[in-house]
């Protein structure tokens, strides 16, 4: 199936279509299978039982899809964290590349490319602060008590530059320059 054929089961979905939701767990299932079979070798018990957590994660957390956006990406978003979790719960230590989704991605499409250039663009004109809490929490998953023990700060604190930058792209998205915070500079 295409990206465009998974994402519109999603919608469906999402629409309260339950037969579509099932043939998109069902579709997913085996791009996750390989996909966790190639990172865990030979045990297969252990890719079977991600690949169920990464459904049941898809299933639970569908309403926070943003329709606007590739589902493939996502998914493998959702994936990799899974994976990330186990090797972590086994105490294994392995970098993932995040160039490695051919196997999840259905077709890269020039709008998701460029999104991810506008993306680097706007994060960019943030102060380097706003934009490492911004990928810690918001791209890379981290929770926000994570975030401030990396960055040796208060959640409090967290959760305030997250609240400016977010403003902050807000603006630079609406074509202003700078918030009232004078977060950013031109």
């Amino acid at each position: 199936m295409t990206e465009a054929e998974l994402k519109a089961l999603m919608l469906a979905g999402l629409a309260g279509d339950t037969a579509s939701h099932a043939r998109l767990l069902a579709a997913l299932a085996p791009r996750l299978r390989a996909y966790f079979a190639r990172r865990l070798g030979t045990h297969t018990g252990a890719a079977e039982d991600l690949v169920q957590d990464t459904l049941l994660a898809i299933h639970l957390k569908r309403g926070l899809y943003d329709r606007s956006q590739p589902l493939m990406p996502w998914v493998h978003a959702i994936a990799r964290y899974k994976l990330v979790d186990a090797w972590r719960r086994s105490g294994r230590r392995r970098t993932e590349a995040l160039d490695e989704v051919d196997e999840l991605v259905a077709e890269d499409t020039a709008d998701a490319t460029m999104a991810r250039r506008d993306l680097g663009v706007l994060l960019a004109r943030l102060p380097r602060r706003q934009q490492a809490l911004l990928h810690d929490v918001r791209i890379e998953g981290l929770s926000m008590a994570e975030a401030a023990d990396r960055h040796g700060i208060s959640v409090t604190a967290v959760k305030v530059t997250l609240h400016r930058s977010l403003k902050a792209l807000q603006a630079l998205v609406g074509g202003d320059r700078s918030t009232s915070d004078g977060e950013l500079e031109p």
